[in-house]
């Protein structure tokens, strides 16, 4: 399993915008092939700055969908919102405790 996360930055007054886009689509997010989860989290702080975190069973499940239709056209819609170039990790979870 494969961990992703991706950290965020937007423009205070897109942040509506962007939240409004993800919930569109998080769904069809979470259905495609190979995601096993997903979240959303936002900065307690700097409320314009958001995670994803997602399990994908593979980097190439997580492949098919970074060069999908849908998360282009998500990307689309995201990209022109940032305030910063966004960051990501892919991450072996090593521990969970509950």
């Amino acid at each position: 399993m494969l961990v992703r996360i991706v950290k965020m930055s937007f423009k205070h007054q897109k942040v509506d915008e962007f939240l409004s886009n993800f919930d569109a689509n998080k769904a069809k997010i979470r259905g495609f092939e190979g995601c096993d989860f997903l979240e959303l989290y936002r900065d307690q702080y700097n409320t314009n700055v958001f995670f994803t975190y997602s399990y994908w069973n593979s980097e190439s499940d997580l492949n098919n969908y970074r060069h999908s239709d849908l998360f282009k056209a998500i990307w689309s819609k995201t990209k022109p919102l940032f305030n910063a170039k966004p960051e990501a990790w892919s991450v072996d979870k090593l521990a969970s405790l509950k």
